[in-house]
């Protein structure tokens, strides 16, 4: 009798990288590396950064503007005087912030309506897929810019402007989880064992959110970072746009990008090169363990993978007395 899986073997990114082989398995530990890297970053931001988020001056006197890298400042200092390094780094926390709020959000609405819409149909069913078809045919920058002018007039401070765009963010992502769970629950509600609890008198909540919530909503794990990653640039481009954080109250790379784009013309690179490669590389880290959990979701692609990977015992070479070799089990008469 083969020993039980331990539970930690069980868990949804260690269970994939165990099944991952190749280059499938590159790409998921690339992409928890990085990640790895950017919520490491996120939480010890006050260890690693140097000054803080919106820091001018230190006993020596003011920063100044436009330092270049190196001394003090490795990564050098912005046209308003702030600390690159210190600015990137603080600027992981806010990313975070945004992505777990705006992100937990969407996924408690649009999975609660989805399952409702899908579960008990009629003409609740047609209203909120009205309504979110609406929501998804507008595109998800200018919702959420709009969504950001409602809910702070564009510009607050740290944990308003966080909350603003986390629920600005929300509103564009919330049709997604509605259409997947509710597509889901559909198809589920059909199923043999669903029958049988309406047969034998199961309350509708309880069929609703015990037997078909369960079955609904394996696919969030996917969707849930692809949306991180779609999330960071939402942030990054509300920020470039003016519709961000202030960036007295907390850092934000869409604003710094903002900021240096007149320092582009001027020869002064590093105003903007750090900022954007701190959006590339984490968005890059989310987007790869996305894919990969997709690519391993998908049991064709799996099967290929281990059997390109592994070849077959069978197929093993042996000599055949009066022929030439073949593999294992097939005459290989000359």
């Amino acid at each position: 009798m083969a020993s039980p899986v331990p539970w930690w073997k069980r868990l949804p990114v260690v269970h994939q990288l165990r099944q991952s082989v190749g280059l499938q398995r590159g790409m998921l530990i690339a992409g928890l590396v990085i990640t790895g890297a950017f919520l490491l970053t996120a939480l010890l931001a006050p260890v690693l950064a140097p000054y803080g988020p919106a820091q001018l001056r230190d006993s020596d006197g003011l920063f100044g503007a436009q330092v270049p890298p190196g001394g003090d400042h490795l990564l050098g200092t912005t046209v308003g005087g702030y600390d690159v390094l210190s600015r990137v780094i603080w600027g992981t926390r806010t990313a975070l912030m945004v992505i777990v709020v705006a992100v937990l959000l969407s996924i408690f609405v649009g999975v609660l309506l989805g399952l409702l819409s899908g579960y008990l149909g009629g003409w609740l069913d047609r209203v909120l897929v009205v309504i979110a078809d609406a929501v998804y045919a507008f595109p998800s920058l200018l919702l959420a810019i709009v969504a950001a002018i409602v809910i702070s007039g564009g510009r607050s401070s740290m944990w308003g402007g966080i909350l603003a765009a986390a629920i600005s963010i929300t509103v564009v992502f919330i049709p997604q989880y509605f259409r997947v769970t509710r597509a889901e629950t559909v198809r589920i509600k059909a199923e043999a064992f669903v029958e049988s609890a309406k047969v034998i008198g199961t309350p509708t909540t309880r069929i609703m959110f015990r037997h078909v919530f369960r079955n609904a909503t394996r696919t969030l794990p996917l969707i849930f970072t692809l949306n991180s990653s779609e999330a960071l640039l939402t942030l990054a481009g509300l920020g470039f746009l003016g519709f961000g954080i202030d960036p007295t109250a907390a850092a934000e790379w869409g604003y710094d990008l903002n900021k240096a784009i007149s320092d582009v013309t001027s020869g002064i690179w590093w105003t903007g090169l750090f900022p954007g490669l701190a959006i590339v590389l984490v968005v890059m880290g989310i987007t790869l363990i996305g894919e990969s959990l997709n690519d391993l979701a998908d049991p064709r692609l799996r099967t290929r993978r281990r059997a390109d990977a592994a070849p077959s015992p069978t197929a093993e070479t042996v000599v055949v007395p009066g022929g030439s070799l073949g593999p294992a089990g097939q005459e290989g008469l000359a």
